[in-house]
């Protein structure tokens, strides 16, 4: 079974921005720091690529470390609050989870932070999620036909995949330095985007030297000799895990909410978008690869203060939390052209337009080539 070609194990695989005991709710970053160079025998880009969609895997379990610092205001936590989606806080700070892997049908993704436990479990076609703060509980059915359970990136293999997905000829590939990432030889694929539009300098895969499976995913952003983002093992352990780790345990009083099939949970245990909403007809990509830019439009919402407002209101999210949050986006510096007025949000790999009309405009570019896209 291929890596590349059966996106649940990819996606699946432990170190990104996303098992069930999580080792605290933080970490140092001097957990990424690597010993001396390995020496392995030489392996070129093709080849670790070849050794990449080749892999199989049919078991693993670890303990994965995710660190951001997106040169963000403090907005990440209260659009999660605000949202009733605590996934939103993995975009800046350092993150510990613990991840289980037993196969196609069989996953478990816990975070454990200042607030609590969250856990993510799929056990064949039963997908639970709990929430030990509000001890809740939400469960759903996949549909018979076994789809893969969607995540935001939660391991440096989820984050591979959708570096990997941009290789086209915008893309240079080398190898890299070798390393050793959680006691492990590794290689590592450095894919370079060629646009200059791009704010990513860099994309750093650190490859297994026998499993051929991703250790560490690092992104640096133009300038930067720090990643701006990174997720990697700390531990990991390539035997399949036991069965019982996939079995949900309610603990004493939860509530249980049964979901519908088209609610999706992502690995923090907050929602993610259904079929209808990744078909809606306001959202649009402009440009391909590195340099692509979605623009959506907020439906009905006066700009993005509006709502955040909305959203807090929706998801029972505290007022202060939803307030705190529009004051943060007001402040926000003014921008205007031909495409309109707005506010820009600008970080370290990443740029968003928010725009008077209710328009958001985002992407891994710059703010000019936001500007070309909004004028569409």
């Amino acid at each position: 079974m291929s890596v590349m070609k059966n996106r649940a194990v990819l996606r699946w695989l432990v170190p990104v921005t996303a098992g069930v005991a999580v080792i605290g709710g933080g970490a140092a970053v001097g957990t990424f720091a690597a010993g001396a160079d390995p020496a392995l025998p030489p392996r070129s880009a093709a080849q670790l690529l070849d050794d990449l969609r080749t892999s199989r895997l049919d078991g693993l379990s670890g303990t994965v470390v995710q660190r951001a610092d997106l040169g963000l205001p403090p907005i990440a936590a209260l659009a999660g609050r605000a949202t009733g989606n605590e996934l939103a806080g993995l975009v800046s700070g350092t993150h510990t989870l613990r991840v289980w892997y037993g196969g196609e049908d069989r996953q478990r993704i816990a975070l454990v932070d200042t607030l609590g436990e969250q856990d993510v479990l799929r056990n064949g076609r039963d997908v639970w999620t709990w929430r030990s703060r509000e001890n809740t509980a939400s469960h759903r059915k996949l549909p018979a036909d076994g789809k893969e359970l969607p995540s935001a990136p939660a391991t440096p293999a989820d984050a591979a995949q959708q570096a990997l997905a941009a290789i086209d000829p915008t893309t240079a590939v080398t190898v890299g330095r070798t390393a050793t990432v959680a006691g492990r030889d590794a290689y590592e694929l450095v894919l370079t985007p060629r646009d200059e539009t791009s704010l990513v300098h860099q994309v750093r895969i650190a490859l297994d030297a026998k499993e051929h499976v991703p250790l560490r995913f690092e992104v640096l952003a133009d300038g930067q000799d720090e990643p701006a983002f990174e997720v990697a093992f700390t531990q990991v352990d390539f035997r399949t895990p036991d069965a019982d780790q996939f079995r949900f345990n309610p603990p004493p009083g939860v509530t249980v909410t049964e979901e519908s099939a088209d609610a999706r949970p992502g690995p923090a245990g907050g929602r993610m978008p259904g079929k209808a909403d990744a078909e809606r007809p306001d959202v649009r990509t402009v440009g391909t690869g590195w340099t692509t830019v979605v623009v959506a439009k907020l439906g009905g919402a006066a700009g993005l203060d509006g709502a955040a407002k909305a959203g807090g209101a929706k998801a029972g999210a505290d007022a202060p939390d939803a307030d705190m949050l529009a004051r943060v986006l007001g402040d926000l510096p003014k921008v205007s052209g031909d495409w309109g007025r707005g506010r820009l949000l600008s970080g370290k790999l990443f740029s968003v337009l928010l725009t008077d009309d209710g328009r958001v405009v985002a992407g891994l570019v710059t703010p000019e080539r936001l500007y070309q896209a909004a004028k569409g």
